[in-house]
Parts: C-alpha cells; sequence; structure tokens
C-alpha cells in the first residue's frame, strides 16, 4: 500500500485566500510539500502574453512557466480567469511565475467564433452563472437555451437577470417571465434596470461572499453598467447602446474578477454574438429535461427524433406539448455539438500525427550530424 498523503486543512489557509474563493475542494487538492515552493494564488484578469494573479493581498503580473507553455496542446492546458494555481512571486511581490493550474471545480467554455474547430475558456470555477438578456429586442428563449446548456453542462447553477425592466409595465415583464419558466421551471428570474436601478437590491441580496458569479449574454444588453452598479462606481467603461437597433458594442475585452464591498466575487466576460455547441450532451439533457423524458417513449432506442415512426418527440411537438421552435433548437444543438466533437477529435489526432512527424525528423537530423 501507498503511504497516505497529507494534505490541507481549511485551518492552515489564509482568510484572505478564503475571501478570494478558495474552499475545501481545492485546498484538499494540495499537499503542504507543494507550498513549501508555491504560493496559492487566483487568476483575476488574462491579457495577450500575461496574467494577473492575486494571493489575496496583492494583485501581481504573472507570466507562465517554459513547462506549461511547450506542453500545452490544447486551450484547456492554459489558465483562465478564475484559476486557482501555484507560483512563485519575485521582487518583493511584484512579479510572478505560475507553475501549476490547480484542479477546476466547473469550467465555462464554448467553441471558438467561426469555422476553426477549436474552444475558447471563458472562466473557471464559477459558483453561478447570471445569464442576462434584455427585455427589449433583445430578448430571445432561443439565445437563452444556448446559455443555458453552457452553464448545465459545466454545472453551474444559472438564473436569469432580464435588464431594461423600466421599458416595460409589470404584466408585460411577468409574461416574459412565465415564457422562461415555461421551459424551465425551477431557475430564478429577476428583472432589474440600470437605469433606475429597481431589482438591483435583489441581485445583490442572492450573491453570497466568497462565492463566484459571472455575468453571460450578449453586448448592449448592460452587463458591464450593471457590474459598475454593483461595485459602485464607473471602474469599467460602457458604451452607449443604439436606440434604433437595441443592440451595443464590446464594452468589456477581456476577462476580469471583482470583489464586492459584501465579499461576492464576479467575473465579467465580453458580448458573445456566436455561441457553438461543442460537446455539451450534458448541457443539452438538462437543459431539454422534458423532451429526453419524452424520448423515454419512443419506438426505436436508436431514435434521431427527425422522421422515425414511432417518435414520442415528433409526436409532442405535433400535439403541442413542445413547441416547434424550442424542438428546432434542441436538434440543431444536438447536431452542432456532435459534428464540432467529432471534427475537433480529428483535429487532434492531425496535431498529434505531426507532432509525432515532427520528432521524428528531428531526431534523424540529430542523427545524421
Amino acid at each position: 500500500m501507498h503511504p497516505k498523503v497529507p494534505q490541507l486543512h481549511m485551518n492552515n489557509i489564509s482568510d484572505k485566500l478564503e475571501n478570494l474563493g478558495l474552499d475545501k475542494y481545492f485546498v484538499e487538492k494540495i499537499t503542504p510539500e507543494r507550498l513549501e515552493d508555491f504560493e496559492i494564488a487566483r487568476v483575476v484578469a488574462v491579457h495577450k502574453d500575461s496574467y494577473t494573479i492575486s494571493n489575496g493581498e496583492v494583485d501581481v503580473l504573472a507570466e507562465l512557466v517554459g513547462k506549461i507553455l511547450f506542453s500545452a496542446s490544447s486551450p484547456i492546458d492554459y489558465p483562465t480567469v478564475g484559476d486557482w494555481v501555484l507560483a512563485n512571486f519575485y521582487d518583493e511581490n511584484t512579479f510572478a511565475i505560475i507553475h501549476e493550474i490547480l484542479s477546476r471545480k466547473t469550467l465555462l467554455k464554448r467553441k471558438t467564433p467561426g469555422k476553426k474547430v477549436d474552444f475558447q475558456l471563458i472562466a473557471a470555477n464559477i459558483d453561478v452563472a447570471f445569464i442576462v438578456q434584455s427585455l427589449n429586442d433583445n430578448f430571445n428563449l432561443r439565445r437563452l437555451e444556448r446559455y443555458l446548456v453552457m452553464a448545465n453542462e459545466s454545472n453551474i447553477q444559472p438564473i436569469v437577470l432580464l435588464s431594461k425592466s423600466d421599458l416595460l409595465n409589470n404584466e408585460d415583464i411577468a409574461n416574459k417571465i412565465d415564457k422562461i419558466q415555461k421551459i424551465m421551471p425551477r431557475i430564478q428570474v429577476l428583472p432589474f434596470s440600470n437605469e433606475n436601478e429597481s431589482g438591483l437590491d435583489r441581485v445583490k441580496g442572492i450573491m453570497q461572499p466568497s462565492l463566484t458569479y459571472c455575468l453571460l449574454g450578449s453586448s448592449g444588453v448592460g452587463k458591464t453598467t450593471l457590474l459598475n452598479n454593483l461595485l459602485g462606481e464607473e471602474r469599467y467603461k460602457t458604451k452607449i447602446v443604439s436606440k434604433k437597433e437595441s443592440k451595443g458594442r464590446h464594452a468589456t475585452t477581456h476577462r476580469q474578477l471583482s470583489k464586492l464591498d459584501w465579499g461576492a466575487l464576479i467575473v465579467d466576460t465580453p458580448g458573445m454574438r456566436e455561441l457553438g455547441s461543442f460537446s455539451v450532451s450534458t448541457g443539452i439533457e438538462e437543459t431539454f429535461s422534458e423532451i429526453i423524458q419524452l424520448a423515454e417513449n419512443c419506438q426505436f432506442n436508436d431514435c434521431t427524433h427527425v422522421k422515425e415512426k414511432g417518435c414520442a418527440v415528433l409526436s409532442a411537438v405535433e400535439n403541442g406539448l413542445v413547441s416547434p421552435d424550442r424542438y428546432q433548437n434542441y436538434i440543431k444543438m444536438n447536431k452542432e455539438s456532435d459534428y464540432n466533437e467529432m471534427s475537433y477529435l480529428e483535429k487532434r489526432t492531425k496535431d498529434k500525427q505531426f507532432g509525432k512527424h515532427c520528432k521524428s525528423v528531428m531526431k534523424h537530423i540529430k542523427k545524421h550530424r
């Protein structure tokens, strides 16, 4: 038998790290010996070629150790906002080197925009995702379903925030909330206004100290203005939204973790125009749970729910139990996810084969020098 590896306990961790969101999940994965060489820190911002990390006392610019750079084979091997890392701090805590990324509790990711077959990290170790839609033309149930799939796939609790509540009367707002809760009966939905600040106290009231939240949503829905309102100051730049098109341009250009006065932590993210599905079977099952339940009654176990006889899902659509739009989104996201996953695996195989070929060529060159 192998000797039991000693682990850290929460009473060995400083309050400042706990206030940054460090909890038992992460602490139990670190042996005391590791902290003889490194410090625990959290990634609070990601820049083009560097990171900002915090040890609870100072925020420091950091770079990756060469081992991470040379061994990384996909975006998942690099840190993202919210990650916990082991690092060395230098020059009186003015610079740091990241040596290791700790195991993640949750990870938000999406397919890279465009035709490229890869994925993009959004944030790690998020407890609650605030999915923000505005109550004007941006309100879109199909887009909301995509965000819900993203959150559910990552095992992150989703909460829907409906901005610009000052534009509608109470009855219209209630109708919008009812539409959301028909497709997700248990989800919490909170309307609010950045303009007259109605509903902001309710948003603040559900945010708990030391938990990490993130803001997800399209450009122009008011995420950055909401963040400034939660912070109590105009810390982040916002851009004016066109009244004609009800669309905004990106105010947030990178992801950053901010701490609120009462101890909650929050990440703002750039607005997402594309939200491609990528290996999200669990998220789809959770978000479209009533369709998954109906599928158990299909005549064939391998039913695709597209044209088969005896399909319980198609029957439910025909009888009005499932809306055609929701059904179409379910089918589309399943096909998208399967295609992107298959294409990504093919890409990884080709990349590995190319890597082996390069190593073989280098060995041959060295041998014949």
